[in-house]
């Protein structure tokens, strides 16, 4: 089992940055990949990127490519996303999530175990 819990969301303008955080309790978190999803009103959601469980391997989605950056700390038991450039398309609650695999999942429905979610808010 593993127990996930984001944070760092919240208001900013166009332009700028945020990093969200999400730390994990349970004994199989350096097993997993670690994927960070978004979901906006109205919308599927999506994948935006993820990091294997050496951090030799990381995905994103094109949408951010060049923008965010997806990172973990296995002795501290989180993953992080570095989001720069952000716009107000960026704007979401964002999601993390964990699957013991070797491979970086991109469908949401792949994933075993997801946060609570944090809002980002991008104004214009």
């Amino acid at each position: 089992q593993v127990q996930l819990v984001e944070s760092g969301g919240g208001l900013v303008q166009a332009g700028g940055s945020l990093e969200l955080s999400c730390v994990a309790s349970g004994r199989t978190f350096s097993s997993c990949a670690l994927g960070w999803f978004r979901q906006a009103p109205g919308k599927e959601r999506e994948f935006v990127a993820g990091i294997s469980w050496r951090s030799r391997s990381t995905s994103y989605a094109d949408s951010v490519k060049g923008r965010f950056t997806i990172s973990r700390d296995n002795a501290k038991n989180t993953v992080y996303l570095r989001m720069n450039s952000l716009q107000p398309e960026d704007t979401a609650e964002y999601y993390c999530a964990a699957k013991e695999t070797l491979r970086i999942p991109s469908q949401f429905t792949d994933y075993d175990y997801w946060g609570q979610g944090t809002q980002v808010t991008v104004s214009s």
